[in-house]
């Protein structure tokens, strides 16, 4: 018996249809972007108009300047000279030369600072006779300016067998009192020549902390201690000569008046 074939399948004739309807849009959208890019702008293209009939319309323009009414004056080339008068301020009473005056008091000593300063100069009476220690008084503070090298050896901050006496009748003085106490260390201009050091700031800030740290071992407040090192930058003479920078390496001990803020010493 003869099987029976399967009816064949339809072809699709009409499958060009499709692509030619995609080609046909995308002709279409092509054709509407050139012709929105291809449009004009009625407002801008008026105004542009009307810019060109302005320019090309316009008068001539004259290189003179505009003259505005008539003149009636003439004035000289040469500029009349001006009579300035000069303007005096007043000044304040404080701002006035005649009212800065100097307080007379100022320097005077008070009696806080007078009965330290007798205390000091008895404990360093030997070594006041001679050049190598000194004590200035002032009304707010005490200096007591001691030379190296009563104190320390050259290029070290290490005290001197001859040292401790002189910073133990010192520390004597001071240790009852509730002062503040600088200790301030400065040196000549010569580089410092060994490995300790780098620099003199670090030999006039080491010296003087030696001194502190003897304060405060002989009995001193350690918090009214206070160590400072000038390095070679605030020389007293010149370094011109060995004797300018021996003058200049020392030490200075400066006792302040209860109260006195140090910020005011230099002023």
């Amino acid at each position: 018996m003869a099987r029976k074939r399967a009816p064949e399948e339809h072809e699709n004739h009409e499958r060009w249809l499709v692509s030619y309807a995609d080609f046909i849009t995308l002709l279409f959208a092509f054709f509407v972007v050139m012709y929105s890019i291809s449009s004009v702008n009625e407002g801008k293209f008026r105004v542009l108009s009307h810019s060109l009939v302005a320019s090309f319309s316009s008068q001539s323009r004259s290189m003179n300047p505009v003259q505005f009414g008539t003149a009636t004056t003439s004035f000289p080339i040469a500029p009349t000279p001006l009579n300035r008068t000069p303007i005096k301020l007043d000044l304040p009473q404080s701002m006035d030369k005649d009212a800065i005056k100097v307080d007379p008091s100022r320097n005077k000593s008070s009696p806080e600072m007078s009965r330290l300063g007798e205390k000091v100069n008895n404990a360093l009476k030997a070594l006041l006779e001679t050049e190598l220690v000194s004590v200035r008084q002032s009304k707010n503070w005490l200096e007591i300016e001691i030379n190296s090298k009563v104190l320390f050896t050259s290029g070290s901050s290490k005290l001197s067998p001859s040292a401790r006496p002189v910073l133990r009748g010192l520390s004597n003085v001071l240790k009852t009192r509730n002062n503040k106490i600088h200790v301030e260390g400065f040196t000549d201009n010569l580089p410092i020549k060994n490995s300790i050091y780098p620099s003199n700031w670090e030999l006039s800030a080491a010296r003087a902390a030696t001194v502190v740290r003897l304060f405060s071992a002989f009995g001193v407040t350690p918090k009214n201690l206070a160590s400072i090192g000038y390095g070679e930058y605030q020389p007293k003479v010149s370094n011109d000569t060995a004797a300018g920078r021996s003058t200049n390496r020392r030490v200075v001990i400066v006792i302040l008046a209860t109260g006195f803020d140090p910020r005011l010493r230099n002023r």
